[in-house]
């Protein structure tokens, strides 16, 4: 077995894009060159991911209206799962609906309930072109669900009504963010 280097480990921290910047609510493009450009935003995307001590990444959240995310999540048996997906499609999600608690690297320290399927299944290719199709469970089906919702211009807090919604607006607006799209 070849030694890989650690995803991100070549890539710069970005700034993170925070609720409020229009790149996050809107439908990202389709990533049409696969060449350095996207090697080097994915690895950017893993540095920024890990510095920020998150489990996903979607490109929007960086200010990049691409569509392509990455992920270094656990499922709900701790089993890792580390990958990217470009141009992902969420093609199953289903199995019985869990609220959990949901966080957001573009809204730090704010959490609601959101419910999700505890499966899903997301096709889509990797940084060469090369077809993928990643399946997860629990923890990281939420991951995989809450990923595709950010590029198609959608935050999970669109999932989040009543009362949880109205607690997590008021800590968004506490905490200095844009909150006229809530």
């Amino acid at each position: 077995m070849r030694n890989r280097p650690i995803p991100g480990s070549s890539g710069r921290v970005r700034p993170l894009s925070l609720f409020g910047d229009p790149v996050l609510h809107a439908p990202c493009d389709p990533v049409t060159d696969f060449g350095p450009e996207l090697k080097r935003l994915v690895e950017d995307m893993y540095a920024t991911m890990y510095a920020a001590q998150g489990v996903g990444l979607a490109a929007n959240q960086i200010g990049i209206a691409r569509s392509v995310f990455v992920y270094d999540c656990p499922d709900d048996e701790d089993v890792r799962h580390l990958g990217h997906v470009v141009n992902p499609r969420l093609v199953e999600a289903d199995g019985p609906e869990v609220r959990g608690p949901e966080g957001c690297l573009s809204l730090p320290g704010i959490e609601a309930g959101t419910t999700r399927f505890d499966h899903a299944v997301v096709e889509g290719m990797d940084s060469d072109g090369a077809p993928v199709r990643v399946s997860g469970t629990g923890f990281f089906a939420r991951c995989l669900q809450h990923e595709c919702d950010h590029l198609a211009g959608g935050v999970y807090l669109d999932r989040v009504g009543g009362l949880r919604r109205a607690r997590a607006v008021r800590h968004a607006r506490k905490a200095g963010h844009d909150t006229s799209w809530a």
